[in-house]
């Protein structure tokens, strides 16, 4: 007789990397049922999918099957997604969209998400945009689009849950219970004096754990933080990870209560923050996705590969200098990259390290002489056990010891230079206001070539020749 267990036949088991990654059997059956324009197949497909999920699926398909999946999904695309595209192709996606779906999905939306879809909309689609919003909404948002571009007052939420300083817990579950909208999501009531100067939150956990009676104040936190609404979004970012907030009031420049920042609106700032550092230490502009178009893609790379066009060519100018001794050595052809590549990867590797550090606050002018010291002892350590390896190559390969110690000699020299350049050379930058992450690139990969070529080459020829 054949067990039970033997007639079950056990779920292939995932790779933990791919559980969050869409299933390409399921993006084929959405792609089928839209190229059958099968309606009832397309919702049965995408009932189940977070708004997260669906911006993915609609940010790595092709633009006509994009256009035509939007037009055959219709009114049930909803403002969560909207708010959780790309803007690479959120613009694309609302003018496809049908001008009374597009209303629906933004009336969904709260205040600081919509705020976020309409700041980098022409104006056209701003007016969609406004109008379709009531009256009471289209004001909060104008008024939110008169702060600075990537402001506190930009990022936060017009909608908040306040009560005065003396009311107890009691008053305020009352209050909330009673009260025809409350945001979709929030996590303290902020307490206010009579001019609605915030002075405490009070988590809901503790009110809900509390006897009725409790004074509000008797159960503020701690840790309170108020944000200016004219305080850079990245700083506030930082504020919310150093000091673990939930969520912040944020303030007028009469401290009044404007508004609340929450800890998913200060992380996806965190994110993108991060995200747009990687992308200029590769020099690709900061806002490049890969649902851009190729003339798109084209413009944004080419500024950073004339810069590198232009360092080669100073670097070409180098080894020019000393024409005669390559001449004379054919051997230097062959080992110059490899002097010129491990200074580059070294100095890349300090530049990262100090780029992140300076965004993240922790390379100040209090420690930057101690990480720096470190980087060119890190070189400079890097440096000798490479040229050890080098020096035997050179010797093995060529069969000319003094080959083998000029490489050896010329690899220290520029793996301590890589040092001191790839975190000297951001802190520079970031003291006269120049973004490290954007231009640091250039500069350490032009010291390191110049440096390396012109060592490796110039004690070529004093000990060679």
């Amino acid at each position: 007789m054949t067990e039970f267990s033997d007639q079950i036949t056990p779920e292939p088991e995932l790779d933990e990397e791919d559980v969050y990654i869409l299933d390409r059997k399921d993006i084929s059956a959405v792609l089928e049922a839209v190229e059958t324009a099968d309606r009832h197949k397309l919702l049965e497909l995408m009932e189940p999918m977070h708004a997260a999920d669906i911006a993915d699926l609609l940010e790595q398909i092709s633009g006509s099957d994009r256009e035509d999946l939007i037009r055959l999904y219709d009114q049930e695309f909803d403002g969560e997604i909207l708010s959780e595209l790309d803007e690479s192709i959120r613009e694309e996606v609302i003018g496809i969209l049908r001008p009374e779906t597009l209303a629906e999905a933004v009336r969904e939306m709260e205040s600081d998400d919509v705020v976020d879809l309409v700041e980098d909309l022409d104006e056209p689609q701003q007016a969609v945009i406004l109008d379709a919003l009531e009256d009471a909404d289209r004001v909060a948002v104008e008024q939110a689009l008169n702060y600075p571009e990537a402001s506190a007052g930009r990022l936060m939420q017009r909608e908040t849950v306040m009560a005065p300083e003396h009311w107890t817990v009691g008053d305020a579950i009352d209050y909330m219970r009673d009260a025809d909208e409350l945001p979709e999501q929030f996590y303290h009531v902020i307490l206010v004096d009579p001019r609605t100067k915030p002075v405490a939150n009070v988590t809901l956990g503790k009110i809900m754990g509390a006897p009725r009676t409790t004074p509000l104040k008797n159960l503020a936190e701690e840790m309170f933080q108020v944000i200016p609404a004219t305080q850079d979004e990245g700083e506030v970012a930082y504020a919310f990870n150093q000091y673990h907030l939930i969520s912040a009031p944020v303030v007028d420049e009469d401290d009044r209560l404007v508004g609340v920042i929450t800890i998913d609106d200060a992380m996806a700032v965190l994110d993108e923050e991060h995200e747009e550092d990687i992308l200029r230490l590769a020099g690709v502009g900061e806002e490049s996705s890969l649902s851009d178009r190729v003339m798109e893609t084209t413009r944004q790379r080419l500024p950073w590969l004339a810069v590198n066009l232009v360092t080669a060519i100073l670097a070409s100018l180098v080894i020019a200098q000393f024409e005669a001794t390559i001449a004379q050595f054919v051997a230097l052809a062959v080992l110059m990259p490899i002097v010129a590549s491990m200074g580059g990867n070294a100095g890349t590797q300090s530049l990262t390290v100090a780029v992140r550090a300076i965004a993240t606050k922790d390379l100040t002018s209090a420690n930057v002489w101690r990480v720096i010291r470190r980087e060119i002892l890190v070189g400079l350590v890097n440096g000798v056990l490479f040229a050890v390896i080098m020096g035997i190559v050179g010797v093995i390969w060529f069969g000319t010891p003094m080959l083998g110690v000029v490489i050896g000699l010329a690899m220290v020299i520029n793996l301590v230079v890589a040092g001191l350049a790839g975190t000297g050379i951001p802190v520079l930058l970031e003291k006269v206001g120049v973004d490290p992450a954007l231009a640091s690139g250039a500069f350490v990969t032009t010291v390191t070539d110049v440096v390396g070529f012109f060592a490796f080459l110039a004690l070529a020829g004093a000990i060679l020749l």
